[in-house]
């Protein structure tokens, strides 16, 4: 993929799941990738595995729920490459529960990691994308961006947010900045271990046994990337063929 080699690429949520698979493609395919997350040993660890491979990538400590530390990480990005070509807003949690169990700290978080780490995002990066007059946002959404399902209220209020919040973006930026909109259906991840609801837990155990594998958005993801810089992908869901959401 031409259009992505040499591109610089900051991920964050890097340390599992989507994020991680992504990492992995795209170092493959020549990309210089900065991975931001919590975890940070996790991210040593997947850095060591990209350099061994003989890709190029840094790593820092993000939590998207602080702006300063998203500032910090697309700072960090341009200082190591000399630029930002992508920000891949991939970080999110979903503990899922009915909104009877009142579970507000959940509700919460889920509000600050998937609304504000995105917006977190746009902020820190959306100046630089602007100076370079170029760069590409995408926004990892779910399937829950078009549907809402019991258990799932919350959440799919936050995936409907990024949804609107990337076509807002989308609409405002001038023709130098691309916007893309990923949705995954159900995927291999780590996003259904938060879920703190027993019949939620249970449900989400039984719905994920058709899940695809994180390789499948990233390679979505990939193709977002590789297209010309005149053309948007604006929005692309992927999900298992067997799939009735």
């Amino acid at each position: 993929m031409p259009n992505i080699e040499q591109k610089v690429v900051a991920i964050t949520g890097a340390s599992s799941g989507i994020g991680e698979a992504t990492a992995l493609l795209l170092a493959r395919q020549g990309a210089k990738v900065v991975l931001g997350a919590r975890r940070l040993e996790r991210l040593e660890a997947l850095a060591r595995r990209i350099e061994d491979e003989g890709g190029e990538v840094r790593v820092l400590s993000l939590d998207v729920t602080r702006l300063e530390d998203a500032q910090a990480f697309i700072d960090f990005s341009e200082q190591q490459f000399g630029r930002v070509d992508v920000i891949i807003n991939n970080a999110g949690v979903m503990p899922l529960s009915p909104l009877d169990a009142l579970k507000v700290d959940e509700w919460n978080r889920m509000i600050d990691v998937n609304i504000r780490g995105v917006l977190h995002g746009i902020a820190a990066g959306l100046p630089l994308m602007q100076r370079q007059r170029s760069g590409q946002f995408i926004n990892i959404a779910s399937i829950g961006a078009y549907a809402v399902s019991p258990t799932a209220a919350v959440y799919c209020a936050t995936k409907y947010a990024v949804r609107a919040i990337s076509e807002g973006l989308r609409q405002e930026v001038d023709g130098d900045i691309r916007v893309t909109l990923i949705a995954p259906g159900v995927t291999e991840s780590e996003l259904a271990e938060s879920i703190s609801d027993d019949g939620a837990r249970e449900a989400m155990r039984d719905y994920r046994r058709i899940a695809i594998p994180a390789d499948a958005i990233a390679r979505a993801i990939a193709y977002a990337i590789d297209q010309p810089a005149d053309v948007d992908v604006s929005e692309l869901i992927v999900r298992p063929t067997a799939s009735v959401y």
